[in-house]
Parts: C-alpha cells; structure tokens; sequence
C-alpha cells in the first residue's frame, strides 16, 4: 500500500485515518465474502485498481489460492474531470424517494455540451451510430441530444412511462404550460403556515427551493427566479392566499429547477 504513488503523495500532504484504511478494509471486505461465498472477483470503477489489488492479493495469501480475479471500468466523469458520484456535489439517486423520475430526467437534460457523448457511449444502448449523429450537433441542436439522453437513461431506471411523463413535464415547464406540469415536482404548504401572508423569500426557503433567506434574495436580485413565467423583482414581496388558485404557484429558479406549490 505504501508503495503506491497515490498514498505516497498523500502521505505529504496529509492522510485521514480513514482514508488510510480504506484500502485495508475493501480487501478484508473482498476475502470476507471469496471465503464465506466463493466470490471470484471484484468488480469497480478504474480509481479502485489499487484496492482491488489489494483484495485479490490478501485473499490469495490467506486462501492459499490464485483463482481470484478484479475488473475495473472507465469512470464516468464530467467534463471537468471529477468523478459523477455520491461523494461529489449534487449526488444523483436511483431511488424515486430520493430523486424523482422528473429531477432524474433533467439532471440528464442539463448536462453540459461536452459530457452528451460520453453519457450516451456509457449509458444508452443506442447504436453507436446514432450516438455519433447525436453527439455531432451543434449549438441549439444539441438540445435535442439531450432530451435523447435523459429520455433513454430515464427509461433504464424508471420505465418508459415514468421517463414519457418526466419528458412532457419539462416540455411543458419549459414551453409554460400543457398536460405535462402535473408531472412537475410540487410541494404543499399548509393553510395554517401561510397565515394571512408569508414573505416570498420565506416562502421559497420553507419549501426548499432556496436554502437561506440570503441566497432567497440573491436569487431574486440576480432576476433568476419567476412566479408563474413572471421574473419577480422584490424580493420583499407578500405572498397571500388568493393567489394561488386551483394549481397553485409554478416557480422556476434559474434555467433548470421548476417546483410547484400548492395551498393545502
């Protein structure tokens, strides 16, 4: 372990007592299972070749055999180069509770130009002959590459239906308005919590679209946030009870998150 050049350049810079054994329990995890399930081989993405190593190599002394085997694949990464993974910012989920098919659908939509070909090389089972055609449009076209994207990775995770209703919903968002904004994320406000009238920045941050009052009125300052297709300019603005109606307050903050709040 410590001739590896990633811990070797660590160790300089400082190395947290996890991190330092996280290769020593990823092998002991790998022997653990190869001697109580007759694992064979250990699957992860290529910034684990080290550890994997690891596992095969303890397994093999402890076992006394060498039929112990390790895959790694390409990681997929953004085009910064940073990794697409719940230990980075902005983690996606699979899991509908915790990321809805719609917020799925359009973290894939919104993926920036220079990712459209690796995503749909590494999550689609597009003929690659259509990734290439895809991936070859330019400027406003290559919106239509993403819509492909997040439609077909949405399927793979959600079902087609889900995916068609996540793809309507943002159409719709987007296009203000249409059957599909029954699909847009929406949350509930009680009666009682609005009172007479609740500030709009308050309003914004008790429903989670904002995570504090002052990036509420950053927001608002910057002209990033419109009330049903409406850029809102004071962010000291009373929202009452009569204004909601029967579908309630569309919010749309900067150019991709929308989110509905009804009046219970």
């Amino acid at each position: 372990m410590l001739r590896a050049e990633c811990y070797k350049q660590r160790l300089e810079k400082g190395l947290s007592f996890l991190e330092f054994n996280y290769m020593l329990l990823q092998s002991y995890d790998f022997y653990a299972l190869a001697r109580d399930v007759d694992c064979k081989i250990q699957f992860g993405g290529n910034d684990q070749w080290s550890n994997i190593l690891g596992g095969r190599d303890l397994t093999r002394r402890l076992l006394g055999k060498d039929d112990y085997y390790g895959m790694t694949f390409a990681l997929l990464t953004k085009a910064d180069g940073t990794k697409m993974g719940k230990s980075q910012k902005g983690a996606l989920w699979l899991r509908a509770d915790r990321c809805s098919p719609y917020d799925f659908y359009q973290y894939w939509r919104n993926v920036d130009d220079a990712d459209v070909n690796k995503c749909l090389r590494m999550l689609t089972f597009l003929p690659m002959e259509e990734v290439e055609r895809l991936s070859a449009l330019k400027d406003q076209e290559i919106n239509h590459a993403k819509e492909v994207l997040a439609f077909e990775v949405t399927k793979l995770v959600h079902g087609e239906e889900e995916a068609t209703k996540a793809q309507e919903a943002a159409r719709a968002a987007f296009g203000a308005g249409g059957a599909g904004m029954a699909d847009v994320p929406t949350k509930t406000i009680g009666a009682d919590v609005l009172g007479d009238g609740m500030g709009l920045v308050s309003l914004i941050k008790t429903v989670g679209l904002v995570p504090s009052n002052g990036e509420g009125f950053r927001t608002i300052e910057q002209g990033g946030l419109l009330m049903n297709g409406e850029k809102v300019t004071d962010p000291k603005q009373t929202i009452t009870p009569d204004m909601f109606g029967e579908d309630g307050i569309l919010f749309k903050k900067g150019k991709k998150t929308f989110l509905k709040v009804k009046l219970q």
